[in-house]
């Protein structure tokens, strides 16, 4: 597809592959300028944003789904969703294979063979995370040029504000269909204060990995700091006041926890050390290693205090989400059961969904049961609901944010 052949702004069709955090955000986001579907194989989804109901949780989703109603056509029939679209982005999940050592990348596959049955005209923006080099392979592959990777920075529970104030943008592709992409998407977010960086697609990938990488790495590092600490008997919160007070370090993602968790940064860490196959590594190897080291310590330190009935408080992995999978805390959680100790859920999110129980664990649907019943309380971040249990909550917490 060449520049020249794409219609004027106003006459853009746009279709977003997958409405899950990456796909809703961006589907949002390119609404408020454009014609949007979104297309997914979940008929649940769709249904639910027929309705105007969000189908993700999200501190905006509500405003902007719900309140302002934004124009986006839901459906889950390929034809309508693909035909005569200009641009297509594609945020399908690529979840991290432990066999092969690489995401598994068959969703991006299949939905690019099935689009080219209808559409051969259209610019495919990759927005799912892959192996460094994907991108290329898909381009000689299916021998189709105009494909760019544009990868996303997102926090739980902050996809759409994080769309709509973006920190940087980058696209890796073509330059002149990347640059009328970046267009595209400056037209309809809400600040012109971002950098947007141009590079090929396997940079635009590396920039991904790296930067989740480096993002576990800092996270990794304070943890240990903690740990350390919590072995020594000395104050943490101390230390990182005087650590982070250096203006090079910073007071940003410094808050202990119990090792990272979610949709992006277990799976990214372990794709980049899968890339890294040829090239001598340590520390890439090594933070892939500290989130076990992290949540064994962690479980220790629980069995060490000799709980009967051991109490999680909420599997979801920051406030304002409803992202439970590979939560650290679920971690913490198999190590203190595989020793013979009752553990109670409280987790709201499994109670919707209609859980009874998680892993073989009871979910208690009522707070103040849960709190009376159980003898030690195990909570990656502590919120104000469990104040009043505060004496017997284990928490590695100092700051009670995300």
């Amino acid at each position: 597809m060449s520049v020249e052949s794409i219609p004027d702004d106003k006459n853009l069709k746009i279709t977003i592959a997958g409405i899950g955090y990456v796909g809703l955000s961006n589907a949002i986001l390119l609404a408020q300028q454009n014609q949007v579907t979104a297309y997914d194989i979940d008929q649940t989804k769709v249904e639910l944003l027929e309705k105007n109901t969000p189908p993700i949780g999200d501190d905006l989703a509500y405003e902007y789904i719900v309140e302002k109603k934004t124009c986006i056509f839901p459906t889950t029939s390929l034809k309508k969703a693909f035909s005569g679209a200009d641009f297509i982005v594609i945020a399908t999940p690529t979840n991290y294979d432990e066999n092969t050592n690489y995401f598994d990348t068959s969703s991006i596959d299949q939905l690019i063979e099935d689009i080219l049955k209808f559409n051969k005209n259209a610019v495919f923006v990759i927005k799912s995370t892959v192996p460094v080099g994907y991108t290329e392979e898909l381009i000689h592959r299916f021998k189709y040029n105009s494909i760019i990777f544009s990868p996303e920075f997102l926090r739980e529970g902050k996809a759409i504000r994080d769309n709509l104030y973006p920190s940087r943008l980058v696209l890796g592709g073509e330059l002149q269909i990347a640059k009328k992409f970046e267009e595209i998407i400056r037209k309809c977010t809400l600040t012109q204060d971002f950098e947007s960086i141009f590079v090929s697609p396997t940079e635009a990938e590396s920039i991904k990995l790296f930067s989740n990488t480096y993002l576990a790495m800092r996270v990794s590092f304070f943890n240990e700091l903690d740990s350390f600490s919590e072995t020594h008997n000395l104050s943490t919160k101390n230390i990182i006041q005087g650590v982070c007070s250096d203006p090079r370090i910073g007071f940003h993602y410094n808050n202990p926890s119990f090792g990272y968790g979610g949709y992006c940064l277990p799976k990214d860490t372990k794709q980049l050390l899968a890339n890294y196959k040829t090239v001598p590594n340590s520390l890439i190897a090594s933070i892939v290693e500290a989130n076990s080291t992290r949540k064994d310590f962690i479980a220790s330190q629980i069995l060490k205090l000799k709980p009967k009935t051991v109490g999680i408080y909420r599997l979801i992995m920051k406030t304002g989400s409803d992202n439970y999978r590979s939560s650290s805390i679920q971690g913490v959680m198999k190590r203190i059961k595989s020793k013979g100790i009752r553990v109670l859920v409280y987790e709201p999110v499994l109670i919707k969904e209609g859980f009874e129980n998680f892993f073989g664990s009871e979910i208690i649907s009522d707070l103040n049961f849960f709190k009376e019943n159980c003898d030690l309380i195990v909570a990656n971040r502590v919120t104000e609901e469990i104040q009043d249990s505060i004496h017997k909550v284990y928490t590695r917490d100092l700051y009670t944010r995300d």
